[in-house]
């Protein structure tokens, strides 16, 4: 079940492949989250000290969150990965110049995760192609249904 998607990663890159990743969170951010406060479309994925962390996403807190604990909304984020996975994206995003894009928040037996994509940037006339495309087949389920 999907809880927050990044619209805009599909329309500026390519996704070449995606991968599962779980969040170091507070409290306070899952209660928030899990009120749709959370928010990943100007955030990235960059990886320091064979780690990744997640960068510029915003996680409103609660009104009601405690008095006691500082609320940071836009803190960076730790993910979690197998060592081999993250070996590997580091290896693709240091050689080939592909870069690590958050995808969408959701739930998977009961625990946030993120889907990070593997992605190239497109350039304006990739983008125009690919809306070119998306319309071309929108127009060809309407054909379809009239007939």
């Amino acid at each position: 079940m999907s809880i927050v998607l990044n619209r805009k990663a599909t329309h500026d890159y390519f996704i070449e492949e995606r991968f599962e990743a779980g969040l170091v969170l507070e409290g306070w951010e899952v209660k928030a989250i899990r009120a749709a406060r959370a928010q990943i479309t100007e955030a990235y994925v960059i990886i320091q000290d064979n780690a990744l962390w997640l960068f510029g996403s915003h996680i409103s807190p609660l009104p009601t969150a405690s008095t006691h604990v500082k609320a940071d909304p836009t803190r960076t984020r730790k993910l979690l990965m197998h060592a081999q996975e993250i070996s590997r994206l580091i290896g693709k995003v240091e050689q080939r110049g592909y870069t690590l894009i958050p995808l969408d928040l959701h739930y998977k037996a009961g625990r946030i995760k993120l889907a990070i994509g593997l992605a190239k940037g497109k350039q304006q006339h990739d983008k125009r192609e690919s809306e070119r495309e998306r319309d071309w087949q929108r127009e060809k389920q309407r054909l379809m249904r009239s007939k």
